[in-house]
C-alpha cells in the first residue's frame, strides 16, 4: 500500500507536471534535470519578470476556513524547484487541525521563484488538504463502530498516490493502489469468467502472496455463492440497510464485508451501524471542494 512506499518519486513527478504547465512549453522541455530546467525556464514567468531578478520576499500562507493540513511536501517541492535556497517554515504539520485565519508556513526567498511557485503550490495544498479534511469527518460519523473507511481508484489523473497518502493523513484507509496490487471480481469478471466460483478459483490459483481477493455481490444470494467458494472479502454493492444487516448476519465473520455505492455523510453512520467491516467512499477523492487558502507577502 502507498503507506509503505516512498512517496519522494511521486512528489517529484507531480510537482515537475504542474510546474511544466506553468513554465515549461513542451517545446522547452529537452532531457535536462528538473532542478536546472526550472532554474533556465523560470523567466517563462512573464509577469515575474517585472521584479528584480535577485530581489528577495518574505511570505505567509493563512487558512480561510477550518481543515486538516496535507501536502506540505508537494508545496515545498513547488518553491525548492525553482529556488533550492528557499527557506520555508511551517506552524502546522500535515494531519493538524486548522482553524479560519490561522498562519500555516513562513515562506523566505527569491521572489520571482515564489511569485512563479505560488498557484501550483497552493493547487497541491489545497487539493490534498481538502481530501484529508472530508475523510476526517467520515471517519469521525463512524466513532464507536467496528467499520473502517476507505478511498477507492476514484482519483484525480496523476494525483492517485497524492490524495492516498491524503486520505491516510485524515484517518481513512487505503484499498488497492491500482490494478496490479489486488484482485477485485465485478460483475462484468463474473460473466466473462463464467460464473461466481470459477472466476473465484482462477483467481485464487493466480493470487501471489499480499494481493488481496475481493468479489462484488449484488444480492444475497450471490453472497451465499461467494462463501461457499470461499470469499474472505466480500464487497456488498448498493445494498440498502435491511439488506447490508442481513449480509452481516449471515456471513456471521466468515469473511470481511464491505459495503460501497450510495454512501454519503448524512446515511454513513448507519451504515456503519449494520455491523459492515468497511465501507468504501469514492467521494474523498473525487468530490472534493478545495481549502480556501491565501499567501500573503509581507
Amino acid at each position: 500500500m502507498t503507506g509503505q512506499h516512498d512517496l519522494s518519486p511521486h512528489i517529484l513527478a507531480n510537482v515537475a507536471a504542474a510546474l511544466d504547465e506553468d513554465v515549461c512549453p513542451l517545446s522547452s522541455m529537452g532531457e535536462r534535470g528538473i532542478e536546472s530546467r526550472y532554474a533556465a525556464l523560470a523567466e517563462n514567468d512573464l509577469t515575474a519578470q517585472l521584479i528584480p531578478e535577485q530581489a528577495q520576499a518574505q511570505a505567509t500562507v493563512i487558512t480561510r476556513q477550518n481543515a486538516v493540513l496535507c501536502g506540505t511536501a508537494w508545496f515545498d517541492g513547488c518553491f525548492k524547484a525553482l529556488d533550492p535556497d528557499c527557506m520555508i517554515t511551517w506552524l502546522s504539520q500535515d494531519g493538524d487541525a486548522i482553524s479560519a485565519n490561522q498562519t500555516l508556513c513562513e515562506i523566505r526567498g527569491n521572489a520571482r521563484a515564489m511569485l512563479t511557485a505560488e498557484r501550483s503550490a497552493l493547487n497541491f495544498l489545497q487539493l490534498l488538504s481538502a481530501t484529508a479534511t472530508l475523510t476526517r469527518r467520515y471517519v469521525e460519523l463512524v466513532a464507536g463502530t467496528r467499520a473502517k473507511i476507505l478511498d477507492t481508484r476514484k482519483t484525480l489523473p496523476g494525483l492517485r498516490v497524492a490524495q492516498k497518502y491524503a486520505v491516510r493523513t485524515g484517518g481513512g484507509h487505503n484499498q488497492r493502489i491500482g490494478l496490479f496490487d489486488g484482485i477485485l471480481i465485478k460483475e462484468n469478471h463474473i460473466a466473462a469468467a463464467g460464473g461466481i466460483k470459477p472466476v473465484l478459483e482462477q483467481a485464487f490459483r493466480m493470487a501471489r502472496p499480499g494481493i488481496s481477493v475481493q468479489i462484488e455481490v449484488g444480492n444475497l444470494a450471490d453472497l451465499d455463492e461467494a462463501l461457499n467458494a470461499g470469499a474472505k472479502l466480500i464487497l456488498l454493492d448498493n445494498f440498502d440497510l435491511d439488506g447490508l444487516r442481513a449480509a452481516v448476519q449471515h456471513t456471521a465473520k466468515r469473511a470481511e464485508l464491505e459495503a460501497s455505492g450510495g454512501i454519503t455523510k448524512e446515511n454513513l453512520r448507519e451504515v456503519a451501524l449494520t455491523g459492515v467491516d468497511r465501507i468504501s467512499v469514492g467521494a474523498l477523492t473525487k468530490d472534493v471542494k478545495a481549502i480556501d487558502l491565501s499567501m500573503r507577502f509581507a
